[in-house]
Formats: C-alpha cells, sequence, structure tokens
C-alpha cells in the first residue's frame, strides 16, 4: 500500500483575542423574550456534548447564557446553539485504541465513499471545480464561477524567492519558499478572524500556483481558472478540454482525506495559533516525503517503465523482487477500489492520449491482484494524467500539495474555534533515571 495516505465550517476563534462569536455570558433577563430557550441539558443534547462542554463554549465566548427564571441554572438561545452546531461544534472526542482522535465536519470516509460536508466527493468533483468546491468547503455556501486571484506584491515576493532556488530543487522546495515569501509580504497575517482567514486562502492558493515556473508556451492568463493556470506549470503541451477536466477532478478529491499525517501537522499549528500561512507550511512539511507527497512519482515511474518494457508482470516482478512494495496499489481505509481513483480512471478514458497509460495501469493491477487483494487507488489515476500528459514525475506532487492547501484552511479554520494549544501530549520518558553524574 504506497499513496499520498499511507499513514493516513468554520470561522472565528476560540475567544483567545481573534475574534470569537459571542460576547461572553449575558445575566439576567435581557435579550428578546420571546426567543426559544433551551436548557443546558437540551443545548448539550443538541451539540452532542456534555453538560460542562456548553459551559466551556460560553467561557470562551461561543455561546451566551441566561439565568433561568428563579436563578435555577442557565438557559440559550436554540438560533444561536443551532448555529454553533453548523459551524462544526465537536463532540467529546472519541476512544480510539489509544489512538488520537478528534470531531470535525470536513470528510467521512465511510463504507468505502468519501463524502466532504456529508456530499459525495465523485458528485462534487463531477459537477464543480476546484476553486468552488475550496470556497464552500470554507464557507457552506457555493458561488458558482468564483476565481482566485494572487495579490501583485505577495505573487512578486514568491516569484522572486522561486526564481532564485536552484535548478534541480523539488516541487515542494519551491511551494515552501512560495508560501514563506507570500507570508512575509502579508502584514496582516495574524489576524486569525474567519474573513481575514478566508481572505489568505483565496490570495495564498493562486500565489502558490503562479509563482511556479511557466513550461507552456505562451502569455500568462491570471484570469483563467486555477487548473488551467496549474496545467503550463506542469507540462508544455497544450491541454484539451478533457484532460483540463481530469486536472481539475483530481485537484478536487485531493482536497482532503481526513486526518493524514499533514493535515494532523496542520492542525497542530492552528492549534498554536499559527497564522494559515505557517499552518499551509506545517502541512508542506509533512507531505515532503516518499510515504505521503512523494508517492505519486514513485507511480508515475513504475507506469513509465511498464510502458518501456511493455509488460507489467517483469514490472510487478522486480518490485517484489526487491522487497518494494508496488505504488498505486491499496489504501488502509478502502476495502476495495479508492473511489477517488475510479472517477479519475473515468475521465481519463475521453483523453484520447492517456490510452496507452490506463492499459498500463490495468495491466500493472491484472498482474498483483493474481496473488494479492489490492485494488488501485489515487496516485496510480494520477500517474496516469501526469504520464499521458508529457508531465515529469515530480509533477503529481504538485497536484496533491496545491490540492491539500484547501484542505488544511478548513482544518485551521475548524481549529481556531477549538480550546488553544490542546494538542499538548505527554512523553514516556525512556531515558536514565536522575540524578546523573555531569557529563
Amino acid at each position: 500500500m504506497a499513496d499520498h495516505e499511507t499513514d493516513d465550517g468554520h470561522g472565528g476563534s476560540s475567544g483567545d483575542g481573534h475574534g470569537g462569536s459571542g460576547s461572553g455570558h449575558r445575566g439576567g433577563d435581557g435579550g428578546d423574550r420571546g426567543e426559544r430557550r433551551l436548557s443546558t441539558r437540551e443545548a448539550a443534547e443538541r451539540l452532542g456534548v456534555k453538560p460542562e462542554t456548553v459551559y466551556a463554549y460560553v467561557s470562551r465566548g461561543q455561546l451566551t447564557s441566561r439565568r433561568a427564571p428563579g436563578g435555577r441554572g442557565s438557559t440559550f438561545d436554540a438560533k444561536e446553539v443551532d448555529a454553533l452546531a453548523r459551524r462544526g461544534a465537536r463532540r467529546e472526542p472519541l476512544p480510539a485504541n489509544g489512538d488520537l482522535a478528534f470531531r470535525t465536519g470536513i470528510t467521512l470516509i465511510d463504507k468505502g465513499r468519501c463524502y466532504f460536508r456529508g456530499v459525495d466527493t465523485t458528485e462534487l468533483a463531477d459537477r464543480y471545480g476546484y476553486e468552488e468546491v475550496a470556497d464552500w468547503l470554507w464557507t457552506g455556501l457555493l458561488r458558482p464561477g468564483v476565481r482566485f486571484s494572487a495579490p501583485e506584491e505577495a505573487l512578486a515576493a514568491a516569484r522572486r524567492a522561486v526564481d532564485a532556488l536552484p535548478a534541480h530543487s523539488s516541487p515542494l522546495d519551491r511551494l515552501r519558499v512560495a508560501v514563506v515569501a507570500a507570508a512575509s509580504a502579508d502584514p496582516l497575517r495574524f489576524d486569525l478572524s474567519e474573513d481575514a482567514v478566508l481572505g489568505t486562502a483565496r490570495a495564498l492558493i493562486p500565489v502558490l500556483v503562479d509563482a511556479l515556473p511557466r513550461l507552456e508556451d505562451g502569455t500568462d492568463c491570471t484570469s483563467a481558472p486555477l487548473p488551467r493556470r496549474l496545467w503550463s506549470r506542469l507540462t508544455g503541451e497544450r491541454p484539451d478540454d478533457a484532460s483540463l477536466r481530469a486536472l481539475d477532478a483530481a485537484l478536487v478529491l485531493l482536497i482532503d482525506h481526513d486526518l493524514a499525517s499533514s493535515t494532523l501537522a496542520a492542525r497542530v499549528a492552528a492549534s498554536a495559533r499559527a497564522h494559515p500561512y505557517a499552518v499551509v507550511s506545517a502541512g508542506f512539511g509533512a507531505l515532503d516525503g516518499p510515504l505521503h507527497g512523494a508517492a505519486s512519482s514513485l507511480t508515475h515511474r513504475m507506469l513509465l517503465e511498464v510502458l518501456e518494457r511493455g509488460s507489467a508482470a517483469a514490472v510487478v516482478a522486480d518490485h517484489l523482487r526487491a522487497g518494494r512494495r508496488v505504488p498505486g496499489l491499496g489504501h488502509r481505509v478502502y476495502p476495495g477500489e479508492d473511489p477517488r481513483a475510479r472517477t479519475l480512471f473515468r475521465l481519463l478514458e475521453d483523453v484520447p492520449q492517456a490510452g496507452p497509460a490506463l492499459q498500463a495501469a490495468r495491466d500493472v493491477v491484472a498482474t498483483i491482484t493474481r496473488h494479492h487483494a489490492l485494488h488501485a487507488n489515487v496516485d496510480l489515476a494520477l500517474a496516469v494524467l501526469t504520464v499521458s500528459a508529457g508531465m515529469t514525475a515530480e509533477a503529481g506532487e504538485n497536484v496533491f500539495a496545491v490540492a491539500r492547501t484547501a484542505g488544511w484552511i478548513a482544518h485551521a479554520l475548524e481549529e481556531y474555534e477549538e480550546r488553544p494549544m490542546r494538542m499538548r501530549p505527554s512523553g514516556h520518558y525512556q531515558g536514565p533515571r536522575p540524578p546523573q553524574p555531569l557529563p
């Protein structure tokens, strides 16, 4: 099993000075006397939390309370409670055999399907573009035709930084440098209010794309859809509509995938109230490895070898003989085929030049399934796209990193509403017991 996930709602803040959503405790009988009031127990049931957690929301400014008539307990505005539930108020973490677990309203993987906010990701990829789905994931509102644009100052800083790197720099090297440069050009990056974070997200993603070296001849059009601009950074070949459609769908499908290692890193940074640029940088740091972000490049090279040798069996045999996993196969959360791969394969069937790479991928799956119950994952489908378009082996890393940036921002928006610095595990010390002699 070797793919991007092998380790594998929003708003203001948690009342720590970044603009909470409430005004604190309200005593007395103020407010609209006709409003529907809930008891503490009723509010807890609607939110799916313990009663003491309801009071924690009050102390963080996320709910307002009022003393019940006669001074017995507190009451809460039903509309305000429901709004908090829609924003993603988390239930208490579930015990998971000692594993770290978080309540989240972003991604659900269930019965072989993947959902964003309850909507099947394959349906989203079929119907909407990357920018539309990313914006909807952040806000809950769909804006058809939305386009993200890069601020001139941030883009200029990012391009200068990327151009200064050695020619052999990896895609993630360029993206990491670009995000740091963009942050340095934004003096308001420490504003963690919801509107400010959304503005940062809509500006940062196009900066990451437009700061990459352009490979395709022609003039840059910064008003074009983001997948079209990304294409020109991945290959010198001009795309057809079907190829762009497949790339756009890949970006949508890869936006998020529950708490993969890079997403957990991003949430830890957000828990420490790092600004969005730093959150994305944390995600890039965890992404840069063969078990996560670089998995697609391994699959790309394998497909090229299958095409060159004309035999999937020989290539698979070489991997097994060397004790290596065959890339692009298997996923720990899907008992069958990765639904993201299934969607991409279907779209790639409409790309004429993808035929040979598609056949090579099918041969790999057919060869390995003679003895192992493994299915194609999204890395294999992404490799078909990158190979058929004449992209470099690292192009899939760019696609994955740009796509996942939107997911990291969504998780940051959730985490900014949680208690800060809540991710503080304790170390289990295994060293020599003190006192020890001074070395």
